[in-house]
């Protein structure tokens, strides 16, 4: 198993690692894995590894959307923004065949069954598929996940921690991650969730993002949107560069720029309609940000996919 696990990261790395795109992989001890992908490009990433058939899947698409293939691509099954899937089936063998969409990262935690039982060994009545009479069946859960986890994501993807101390760092952050993830507690006050302040704050944050999205023909400037949200001007900036990787305007700008090529290749639009559609007072504005973003222009893009 490590081997393959090695070979993948050596492999992928020479193909895939560029300034838009990354994948790395990191041991954290006897039978876990995390693997941390960022796809930044603007085209689709496909990335795809062997499990084995006593390996727990925990994957968690903090941002954009992916589709997982399975039967040589027979049936997939799409993972969006906020959400988590977990697989098992000590029956047949899963491997990961995933498809991510531009501006999509994902983190997957790769666990073996012995591993995770000897963590959650007094507790087994809590998680269905530890139970004994459980242990043979295969499992799959989809749910969309709390803000604190999608904190604890963020930090696993972005650490900028010193390599000597990395795994110790990402080991933590995977235990607290899927401490997480199967506490089923709903009633707790504020004092016993430590949490509940950031998560409070990350809400706010995505209702940012989800404001700047619905208007990005008219944005609203960032002293309007904190108002509007909540959160001092401060709090915006630092909380939604730690979420989502980028400033505000960063990323309302990637997202336009990802409509722009959808609208461009379903060949419906011009160049000057895709323009006014995203709330560029001139062509000139469109082109010159297509251009610095994806270092062609829209017309020579619309023409290499209408060719």
């Amino acid at each position: 198993m490590k081997t393959n696990f090695i070979s993948l990261y050596i492999n992928f790395m020479k193909e895939e690692n560029n300034d838009k795109s990354s994948f790395k992989i990191t041991e954290i001890g006897s039978g876990c894995f995390v693997l941390r992908t960022k796809n930044d490009r603007g085209e689709n990433m496909n990335l795809s590894h062997k499990v084995a058939q006593d390996f727990l899947q925990f994957h968690f698409c903090l941002k954009g959307q992916m589709n997982f293939k399975y039967n040589e691509g027979s049936y997939t099954f799409p993972l969006n923004e906020d959400h988590s899937m977990l697989l098992y089936n000590p029956a047949k063998e899963l491997p990961i065949d995933v498809e991510l969409n531009p501006d999509t990262w994902l983190v997957s935690v790769l666990i073996s069954i012995t591993e995770f039982h000897a963590l959650f060994s007094s507790d087994a009545d809590h998680i269905p598929f530890l139970s004994s009479e459980n242990s043979s069946k295969k499992y799959y859960d989809n749910q969309a996940f709390s803000s604190s986890i999608a904190v604890v994501l963020s930090q696993i993807l972005q650490s900028k921690i010193h390599d000597s101390i990395k795994a110790l760092y990402i080991k933590g952050k995977v235990y607290e991650l899927l401490s997480l993830y199967f506490n089923k507690n709903e009633d707790l006050s504020v004092e016993q969730c430590p949490f509940l302040v950031d998560e409070e704050n990350v809400r706010k944050i995505r209702k940012a993002k989800e404001i700047i999205l619905e208007r990005m023909t008219n944005p609203p400037s960032l002293e309007s949107l904190a108002v509007e949200i909540g959160l001092s001007l401060k709090k915006l900036k630092e909380g939604f560069k730690e979420l989502y990787g980028d400033t505000v305007y960063a990323y309302l700008l990637d997202h336009k720029m990802e409509e722009a090529c959808k609208m461009l290749s379903s060949q419906k639009y011009n160049v000057n309609e895709v323009g006014l559609r995203l709330g560029y007072s001139t062509a000139s504005h469109f082109i010159a940000a297509f251009k610095k973003k994806y270092g062609t222009t829209p017309k020579k893009y619309l023409g290499s996919v209408s060719s």
